[in-house]
């Protein structure tokens, strides 16, 4: 039997601008979190556990059992914490598989040399069309690339929750800037997604209220995407999209918080090993100009 009406319980990180989720069965007490954020302040490199805590707290008060911790990519823009809701909890954490792809990208750029073999820092490596069982649960993995090359959208009963494939309808769709990013494969992906039934929910993983909202808000409809995107509502082609998307990625900044994640979170969440003194680093790769690098 398959749980149709999933609880959704969001949790809004506005400095990150990030949306996780704990997704719980009614009828077993099994959930799942999805997208979970570690705080981090890179001005003073402090990490704590504030808002896993109150994810944890949130499936506690609902007697809800913790059962896998699912990320829709390879965040650029928070540092997961799933490794400390692994730790509390004994969930596996799950992503797609193309998590190896992006591994081999940044391997070289931050000199990452604890990688493990075959992305095993994860415990799952999740295949386009597997389905995991949680509780009553059937999760459906979607490969839904573009933004980057491993993400992946999970189908939960009448949810969708899908990451950085696309954003509400009054904002639009993620970047496809990023390495391994592809414009064309984004539209493709969203369009997957959106093959769907109309009446199907949809969930973000974040907002940054479009002009003239006053709000956060992270939950939509196929419908809706599909007649009001501002990016890509039926009738717009792939190349109108693409030509789209290619200039205004062209003219957007890299996310606040880029270099710090990405060498974290192709670590699963874990943290580089300490150097000698017993203090972890990260490390800041330089573009300089030739005239400053003498």
């Amino acid at each position: 039997m398959t749980t149709e009406k999933p609880q959704i319980v969001a949790f809004f990180d506005e400095p990150t601008f990030t949306v996780s989720y704990v997704v719980g069965d009614p009828e077993t007490s099994q959930a799942v979190v999805i997208d979970p954020v570690l705080d981090f302040n890179p001005n003073t490199g402090k990490a704590d556990r504030r808002s896993a805590d109150a994810i944890l707290a949130a499936a506690k008060e609902r007697g809800w059992t913790i059962a896998l911790v699912l990320e829709t990519h390879g965040h650029a823009d928070h540092i997961t914490a799933a490794p400390y809701i692994k730790a509390k909890t004994a969930a596996k954490v799950g992503i797609g598989e193309h998590i190896r792809q992006v591994q081999e990208v940044f391997r070289p750029v931050f000199e990452i040399e604890d990688l493990k073999p075959d992305a095993a820092d994860f415990d799952l490596l999740l295949k386009d069309g597997e389905q995991i069982a949680v509780g009553n649960m059937t999760i459906d993995v979607l490969h839904t690339p573009g933004h980057t090359p491993a993400d992946v959208s999970y189908r939960i009963g009448d949810a969708v929750f899908v990451g950085d494939t696309m954003f509400m309808p009054d904002y639009g769709t993620a970047r496809a800037d990023f390495p391994g990013g592809d414009a064309r494969q984004l539209y493709h992906s969203i369009r997957k997604l959106l093959s769907l039934p109309r009446e199907t929910r949809l969930f973000m993983c974040h907002d940054y209220k479009a002009p003239g909202r006053d709000e956060y808000a992270w939950e939509t409809t196929v419908a809706d995407e599909r007649d009001k995107s501002v990016h890509i509502h039926d009738g717009v082609s792939e190349d109108e999209f693409v030509a789209m998307r290619n200039a205004r990625d062209a003219t957007l900044d890299a996310p606040r918080l880029l270099l710090p994640s990405i060498q974290v979170n192709v670590r699963a969440g874990r943290f580089p090993p300490p150097d000698a003194n017993g203090v972890r680093y990260l490390k800041l790769p330089l573009k300089l100009d030739p005239a400053l690098g003498a």
